[in-house]
This record gives C-alpha cells, structure tokens and sequence, in this order.
C-alpha cells in the first residue's frame, strides 16, 4: 500500500483502518499522489487509500476497482460504493476545508461572514461543483467547525499514537 513522504490524509486513513480493523498492512512510501496511484495501476501495490477527485478518472476508467468511500454517506459521484464505516463501524476519514478568521474579530462580522458563506455553499451550482469531484458541502455555525476540529484532533492523535508517528 503505497504512503506518502508525509503523514499526509491518505496515509492516516490506512493508519486509522489498520487501526480500527485489527489488520496490518505495510505502507510503501511514494513520492506524492501521482507515484502512488502509478505504483496501484502497475500492480507494484495491491491497496490504495486515495482521495475521489484525483481517483475517480481511474475508477470510471475501469482501471482500478474502488472498494469502498471513507466518508460516513455514500458518494454522489460513486453512489453503488458502501462507506467504509459500514464494514468497520465508526470509521471515517474525509479532508475538511474550513475558513477562519482572526481570534479578535467582532461576533457580528464572524456571524455575517458564516451567514454569507452558507448561502453560498447552499446553491445548488456551488453543490454540483463540490459533487463533480467527489466533495460534500458541511455547512454549519462557528460552533459546529470547532468542535469537528476538536473531535479531529482527538481521533487523529490516537492514530498517530496507535501508529507510532514521529515528528523528524
């Protein structure tokens, strides 16, 4: 199973499936995204934990067989590929992009700018570019991204943990 130099999200998500599932697989190190899905089409590698946007031409391809998606819901750009979490329960792993603003930035103009960029990710346009490549829209308060970051490093560092990462 290919790895990046770096704990990177795809290398966590075999990390935190080894973890979880009770199985040891070995990561074989690549240089980036590109070298690991070339490694998984020559068949040099068996498993690939890869991200749906830059995976998906591979799959549609028929090149590569997807098993199954990381996230908690089923994909709307791979609808027939069950969630991970529905063969090892409570597994996820999805990117998360948020937005933030300064520690002392006023409540009104944080409110402001959370209302503005949830009407936006609420447009149906903005909803079909996120699906075309795979990505789901989290909308949500303040609030809600802070405890995700929380709830993220939590799990996260039992991984790193579990997995014996170092800092070099």
């Amino acid at each position: 199973m290919p790895a990046q130099d770096t704990p990177k999200t795809t290398y966590m998500a075999a990390e935190l499936f080894k973890m979880m599932a009770g199985v040891d697989m070995v990561q074989v190190p690549a240089r980036g995204e590109a070298a690991a899905q070339s490694d998984l089409l020559s068949g040099r590698v068996q498993v690939m934990f890869g991200p749906i946007p830059t995976s998906i031409r591979y799959v549609q391809a028929g090149k590569v067989r997807a098993l199954a998606v990381a996230t908690v819901t089923r994909s709307d750009v791979l609808p027939d590929l069950a969630p991970v979490g529905d063969f090892v329960p409570g597994y996820e792993v999805s990117g998360t992009v948020g937005i933030g603003a300064p520690k002392n930035t006023p409540a009104e103009i944080i409110d402001k700018l959370n209302k503005e960029i949830n009407a936006g990710l609420a447009d149906p346009n903005m909803k079909s570019r996120f699906a075309n490549f795979g990505g789901m829209i989290l909308a949500g308060s303040p609030a809600d991204f802070g405890k995700l970051i929380v709830d993220e490093t939590e799990k996260w560092a039992k991984v790193i943990k579990f997995a014996g990462i170092k800092v070099d």
